[in-house]
Order: C-alpha cells, then structure tokens, then sequence
C-alpha cells in the first residue's frame, strides 16, 4: 500500500512539475497560438499518459492487451458507415436544440452559429488539427472507453457503467446528445471486440470529419448543415428526416451489438478490475 502511494505520488508530482516548468517557459515567449498548442498537449497527452501509466503500472496491464491489430480490418467498413451515421445524428441533433432554444435563449443561438475567426498561421491550425483529430481520439478512448467505462461497468454493472461513462463523456461535449450516442457505440464497439483500435479508429474519422467541417468547409453537408437563423427553419424538413432515420439505425445497431454482451462480459471478464 505505501508503495502504491508513493508511486501515485511520485507520477503525480512528475506531472505537476512539468508542467509548471513548460508554461514558465511558455509565458516567456508571450507566444499566445503556441501557449494554445501547449495546453491542447497537456490535456491530450501529458495528463491521460501520466495517469493511465500509472493505471497500467498498478494493475500490471500490458498495452497489447487493450490494443492490437489482430481482427481489425473487418471492422474498418462498419466504421465508416458507423461514422456517417454518427455524424448525422450529431447534426440533426444539433438543429433540433437550436430549434428548441431559439425562442428562450436567442442570444445564445445566434452565437452558436456565428463563425469563430482562426489564426492566419498555417503551424498552428495543422498542428491543432492533427491534435484533434488524431491525439485526441486516442487519448479520449483510453481515458472514457479504456480506463472510465471498465471501472464503472466493474462497480455498477453493465448497462449502468456504460450508460454513466457514456454521460460523463457527452458533459465534456458541446453537442451532449450526438456525444452521448457516440459514446454509447464506441463502448460497445470496444466491449465486443476487446479491441481499443476499434472505437479509436471510430473516433479518428468523426473528428475528421469535424476539423473538415470547422477549418476547411463549415458548411458541409451545404443541404444539412445550419449555418444562419434562416437555416434553422428552411432546413427543418431534411434534419428531421435525418434525425429519425439515423436515430432508428443507431439504436437497431446499439440492440444488435449488444445482443448477448452482458453474459460475454461477466463470463470473460474483459474489463479490468
């Protein structure tokens, strides 16, 4: 048990002091676009690998383990429509929130959908590119599918850890809704295969898609996405059909993955203790 401690303390502090030194170092440059990069690196990198290498360290957990290769090639076409999917239900979600806010949160609706202006560097908007769409997803999938959902499925049980682990990751999410059904899928995904490749490479093609969308083309898909008030109400007719159809297949497939998990689970123990 001291050990243990000291070990957590130890991790803990190393951290700490790191990244204190880094944004000394940083503020010293008075460099605010590379202070932004320092931040999104500490968030999706230092903080999830100081913390799950103590989580691997403690419980004498392996990387291949939780990730590999094996199996994962049949895998990558249901992602890609799991992805489209996904990412429709995000949308149309979105609108309907809009739609339902609009007449008692104006204000906030139309900042929602007021384009925010990005630095002119090229550095920094490739740089937070890659961070989000390819570091983020894997550190998101380790810490919410890998490290949060196994101790909560351990302690509440099945349905109740991955419907709690699902909610903490849909709060940390501007679209709540769209974030709380991917997570859903992403859990399961990675339940059913044991495989953390899965829901990472999930992950990866949503925020593909998104830094699309917000550094290069806002208004991709042009015929669903909101971009104005008007579009609010000029585009009811396609997001509420995408919404149904994509919430039906969503939840067809939620059932279909499912099917049988929860004996699978208790039976083999996949999840960590």
């Amino acid at each position: 048990m001291f050990e243990e401690k000291r070990s957590r303390f130890v991790y803990g502090w190393m951290a700490g002091a790191f990244i204190v030194a880094m944004f000394i170092l940083l503020q010293a440059t008075q460099n605010v676009l590379l202070i932004g990069i320092a931040m999104q690196l500490v968030f999706y990198v230092v903080l999830p690998v100081s913390f799950l290498s103590y989580h691997f360290k403690t419980r004498g957990v392996k990387l291949h383990q939780v990730i590999f290769f094996r199996g994962t090639m049949r895998w990558l076409l249901p992602i890609f429509g799991l992805t489209a999917l996904v990412l429709a239900f995000s949308m149309s979600v979105y609108w309907l929130q809009l739609r339902a806010f609009i007449s008692i949160a104006p204000t906030a609706v139309h900042f929602a959908l007021t384009p925010q202006p990005f630095p002119d560097a090229l550095w920094y908007l490739i740089t937070t590119s890659f961070i989000l769409s390819i570091i983020a997803p894997i550190a998101e999938e380790f810490v919410f599918r890998g490290l949060i959902l196994n101790r909560l499925m351990a302690v509440f049980g099945f349905w109740s850890g991955l419907g709690l682990s699902s909610l903490i990751f849909g709060l940390f999410h501007v679209n709540f809704f769209g974030a709380f059904l991917f997570a859903v899928v992403a859990s399961l995904l990675y339940l059913k295969t044991g495989n953390l490749l899965v829901p990472i490479l999930l992950h990866i093609a949503n925020n593909l898609i998104a830094v699309y969308q917000s550094f290069i083309n806002p208004f991709f898909p042009q015929w669903l996405m909101v971009s104005n008030i008007n579009d609010l109400y000029s585009k009811s007719v396609p997001n509420l059909v995408v919404l149904i159809a994509s919430l039906v297949l969503l939840l067809l497939i939620i059932a279909w993955l499912a099917r049988g998990l929860e004996n699978k689970i208790k039976e083999t123990r996949v999840f960590w203790n």
